[in-house]
């Protein structure tokens, strides 16, 4: 095998190490601070959700033989007030958004556990199964609190969702240094 190319899964490797480690570490940051990170969560969806609507109306005046440019139009407005309204009222869309979580939730436990009972049978359905149950779980849990815990839901399972990323980009990452070590050893 060429020595160059040999160290081109190793120099990834250890890129990915770096980016893993530097995920867990913002991770934990997050999972202290869940409060400010609901409120980021909000703010970056609320600009969004203005420069969605600005695209959609540009959108609408260049492709008028498209369709119906006054509803183009509706949809663009409604995202920029949306976007607008969020930003302004920052404490009623944290509480808006944790609701639709958690109703989410429910809905995606609901069908993962009718994926399960369609297919039951299937080697992989046990984990279905796990799935569903888990994610109906965190649906009731969010909702059966809401809406005194939506200070700080987003805030930490944002912080969750980027440790379990952080935590197997980590794992892949070791295992790819240590695939490549040993291709490098070998020859």
């Amino acid at each position: 095998m060429n020595t160059a190319i040999a160290t081109i899964p190793s120099q990834l490797g250890r890129w990915s190490l770096t980016w893993a480690l530097l995920l867990i570490v913002f991770s934990l940051l997050v999972l202290t601070i869940p409060l400010i990170t609901s409120f980021g969560v909000l703010t970056i969806i609320g600009w969004l959700l203005v420069f969605s609507g600005v695209t959609q109306a540009l959108h609408g005046f260049h492709s008028r033989a498209v369709g119906d440019i006054f509803w183009k139009l509706f949809v663009a407005i409604l995202y920029v007030v949306l976007g607008i309204y969020l930003l302004a009222n920052p404490l009623v869309g944290v509480t808006t958004l944790t609701l639709f979580l958690g109703l989410f939730f429910l809905a995606e436990g609901g069908l993962d556990l009718a994926a399960y009972f369609k297919g039951w049978r299937s080697v992989a359905s046990t984990w279905i199964l796990v799935d569903a149950l888990a994610t109906l779980l965190l649906g009731l849990m969010i909702l059966r609190q809401w809406p005194s815990n939506s200070l700080w839901t987003l805030g930490t399972l944002v912080g969750i969702g980027m440790l379990v990323t952080g935590v197997s980009r980590l794992m892949i990452s070791l295992a790819v240094c240590k695939l490549s070590e040993s291709a490098t050893l070998q020859h």
